[in-house]
């Protein structure tokens, strides 16, 4: 870690790590329904109503392409998405939601919106507690930090502890 509050390395770490631990968190409200985080992801993407092409979703949900085919397949088999060929561009193959793809991400999104506000987070929480002075990136990387106490409760205890009081 670095001695100058705000480095790209304490931000990488931070922002690495905040993204693992709510992976691991939402990751476990949507194994109850047999969903990846990866599906999630896809998901969330066709929820617009939109249709997006399949190399547009391969980028969103940051996979290769042959790994998007199988996950898609898979939500076809499903009822979640289907795939049509593009009417503008008939080389391309679009994926949309189905009715019951739209049913299953609007109740799944209300299921992960609540874990998310159990961790006190809001939307503006950046803005909200910005301290006067304090760079934007060390007021990230603090918040950061504080997320990540919310979801490893051990780390917490152990970052409290070698802290002392806290504030």
């Amino acid at each position: 870690m670095s001695d100058v509050p705000g480095a790209p390395a304490d931000l990488l770490r931070s922002l690495t790590r905040a993204e693992r631990l709510l992976s691991r968190r939402l990751g476990a409200v949507l194994a109850e329904d047999e969903l990846s985080i990866e599906a999630w992801r896809v998901l969330c993407l066709l929820a617009d109503g939109q249709g997006h092409p399949m190399s547009e979703v391969s980028t969103e949900a940051s996979l290769p392409p042959g790994t998007l085919t199988k996950l898609v397949d898979q939500l076809v088999d499903r009822n979640l998405v289907f795939r049509r060929i593009d009417p503008i561009d008939r080389r391309r193959i679009r994926a949309y939601l189905t009715a019951r793809g739209r049913r299953e991400h609007a109740r799944l999104d209300e299921r992960v919106r609540a874990s998310i506000a159990e961790l006190g987070i809001t939307e503006m929480g950046v803005a909200e507690t910005s301290e006067p002075g304090m760079p934007p990136a060390a007021n990230l990387v603090r918040q950061l930090d504080d997320l990540i106490g919310r979801l490893d409760p051990a780390r917490q205890r152990v970052h409290a502890d070698a802290a002392g009081p806290h504030r």
